[in-house]
């Protein structure tokens, strides 16, 4: 029957079926998708005629814009990829295993805890274990959870978007990240002997795009204090454009407190933090996985070092 666990196998379903749904889904084309999984495209097109045959409904159509999955395809789709990469993984597991604790763990992570957090576990990891290798991917939050639910990265720290789905994404909050305020060293305001909020509405500010934790949490808490939302002639999440834009400018950043001890703190440094505390705290950011996912053993010791860094 339709509800029983092994209709679909029993119906014929295989895993190459998964896995032209799954390159369907990334690629958005039959041709790319057969490319991606090594096959022909007239082969490709017989697996998706067999997956309506055994699901008895349309996977794809065609639109103006060429072919596209139907709510049915991209169910079965949504459930191709998460399959997908639930053996991969335990392919992994067994690899791990099987070398005596060597692994390769990918990491997302917004910037601050990147630098307090994620560098300090790799030290201890480097320490206790070697042979495990990681790729660590700095981004925005929004981005960060793309790359968690697609698999990317095997987990990440960041913030979840507001109303995801908990069937599809879990976080362990960790902390919340306070803000400073960071200009180049000599900027204007860094000789006031006294300086107030209202001070700071003289310059332009260099943040994100409005819909990022940091920049909402800055302009709510500018708000707070009477002040309207400062000059902002650039938007950018981009960590480096914003250093350069300091440096040649008298812009200033609101970047995580960890940031700014790491590039601010150092009397050589070109960046110094204003001498002025707004009490801007951004929303807690925790690790983020896949639902119910298992972490391999490689990714589970180091999410469990993370967490144990003391900051």
């Amino acid at each position: 029957m339709p509800g029983s666990p092994d209709f679909l196998l029993r119906k014929g379903l295989k895993l190459s079926h998964l896995r032209i749904l799954a390159a369907f889904a990334d690629t958005g084309q039959i041709n790319l998708a057969a490319e991606k999984i090594g096959i022909s495209q007239p082969a490709a097109s017989r697996l998706l005629a067999e997956i309506e045959q055994i699901v008895q409904a349309p996977v794809h159509s065609r639109t103006g814009r060429g072919v596209a999955l139907t709510p049915i395809g991209r169910a079965l789709a949504d459930r191709a990829q998460r399959i997908n990469i639930e053996l991969r993984d335990a392919a992994r597991d067994l690899a791990e295993i099987a070398s005596g604790g060597a692994g390769h763990v990918r990491i997302g992570s917004v910037t601050g805890p990147a630098l307090d957090r994620v560098l300090p576990a790799l030290r201890i990891s480097r320490m206790a274990q070697p042979l495990i290798t990681v790729e660590v991917i700095v981004a925005p939050s929004n981005l960060l959870q793309d790359h968690v639910l697609s698999g990317r990265v095997d987990f990440a720290i960041g913030r979840p978007a507001p109303g995801v789905d908990p069937h599809l994404l879990q976080s362990q909050t960790i902390a919340e990240e306070p803000v400073a305020l960071i200009v180049r060293r000599g900027h204007p305001l860094m000789h006031r002997r006294s300086l107030t909020a209202q001070d700071l509405m003289e310059f332009d500010w260099v943040m994100p795009e409005p819909d990022v934790p940091i920049t909402r949490t800055v302009l709510a808490r500018l708000q707070a204090l009477g002040l309207p939302p400062p000059h902002q002639r650039l938007s950018t999440a981009s960590f480096l454009l914003t250093l350069a834009l300091l440096q040649q400018t008298n812009a200033i950043a609101p970047l995580a407190l960890a940031v700014a001890d790491a590039f601010a703190s150092s009397p050589d440094a070109p960046y110094a933090k204003l001498p002025l505390d707004l009490g801007i705290e951004v929303e807690p950011f925790g690790l983020m996985t896949r639902a119910g996912m298992v972490l391999p053993p490689a990714a589970r010791y180091l999410a469990d070092t993370i967490l144990s860094v003391s900051v």
